[in-house]
């Protein structure tokens, strides 16, 4: 029974979901999101403010200051609040809302830059405002997520390890590609092992991670709309690209099956089943990375309405049909209810 004192120090990972029943390929999916900040990047988050504290950059007057789409904001949160440093994140309008109200709940600042580019893209804009703020105020620390070789190495100690504990015959590894961070620990990890492993990159289309045309992208997590300086593509094997559309059903298509995943897993899934469809992997071992859990998506990826604004009515899977011989459940309509049976009438009056 594990007993902690601080948050950062739990993270489960050994967990994994195999998904050929879901998905008809042989495909273990690693859960990062059983930890308190719910995702894989705790990892580094820890691992870049540990290595500010060792380096002596951290003092009792110092405001911690990252860009972040969400996920990273939350863990540094979680490791400011425990740690007793100030924090602010710097992010865009695409950041869901439950993601910044954890964020505010954990007594982090939240600035949301406006001006969106002319790559579709809000990077930039985040990065300027950070980079005026640390030179107006010195009390600011930026950690830069984009540039920390922590980032990697967090995954590099962390991640990589473990799936190799876990299997020890692996040939092939699926790792979605936002500041490459992770991508770049597990590869270089994986370089070195004592048999080859495939890597393939997981990207967002709109993206221009690994090249291509930036377009509009509305899914936080994965992609950017510059090329991230932490890459080095000689340790990438493949790359895949994934519409926003494909990652909205394939997130549905887990959750029918009862694991609501977020955006950034809905890609990494959908790109592997994807590669995996095109390409002969029999007696292969697969394994792809979740970054994280759904609940913070439940008002986008989840929610209908917003879905069908962004994606159109039909992007969603129909539902099976109904057993002609199984009645709809409720009302017919609202206006309608559906009239008790008599069975049911008695027992109400009998109440």
């Amino acid at each position: 029974m594990p007993v902690i004192s601080a948050p950062y120090a739990f993270n489960e990972e050994e967990l994994y979901v195999d998904l050929r029943s879901i998905f008809g390929h042989s495909l273990f999916l690693k859960c990062e999101g059983f930890n308190f900040a719910g995702s894989i990047k705790l990892k580094a988050a820890t691992e870049m403010v540990e290595s500010a504290e060792r380096a002596g950059d951290l003092r009792p007057e110092t405001v911690l200051v990252e860009s972040s789409s969400g996920n990273l904001g939350v863990a540094l949160s979680v490791i400011a609040a425990s740690k007793g440093y100030r924090f602010l994140c710097v992010t865009d309008s695409r950041c869901n809302l439950a993601t910044r109200l954890m964020m505010e709940a954990l007594g982090s600042q939240v600035h949301v830059v406006a001006d969106q580019e002319s790559n579709g893209g809000f990077l930039g804009a985040r990065l300027a405002y950070i980079r005026n703020l640390c030179a107006s105020d010195d009390r600011c620390l930026w950690l830069s997520q984009y540039t920390n070789p922590s980032n990697w190495k967090a995954h590099y100690r962390r991640t990589a390890p473990a799936i190799a504990r876990a299997f020890p015959r692996l040939d092939l590894l699926f790792v979605g590609a936002g500041t490459t961070g992770t991508l770049m620990g597990c590869a270089r990890y994986f370089r070195e092992w004592h048999r080859p492993v495939r890597i393939i990159a997981v990207d967002s289309v709109g993206s221009v991670t690994f090249g291509g045309t930036p377009g509009h992208r509305m899914i936080p997590g994965l992609g950017m709309s510059v090329q991230p300086p932490l890459l080095d593509e000689s340790y990438v094997d493949d790359v895949v690209r994934v519409e926003e559309a494909d990652t909205i059903r394939t997130c549905h298509r887990l959750a029918k099956r009862g694991f609501v995943f977020g955006g950034s897993t809905g890609t990494v899934v959908s790109g592997a089943t994807d590669w995996l469809t095109r390409h002969d992997t029999q007696d292969r071992t697969a394994v792809a990375i979740a970054p994280d859990l759904g609940e913070r998506y439940l008002d986008t990826v989840y929610h209908d309405n917003w879905v069908q604004d962004l994606y159109g009515e039909d992007v969603l899977d129909p539902d099976p049909p109904v057993d002609a011989d199984v009645a709809p459940l409720g009302p017919t309509s609202p206006a309608e209810p559906a009239e008790p049976s008599p069975r049911r009438r008695r027992r109400r009056h009998d109440a």
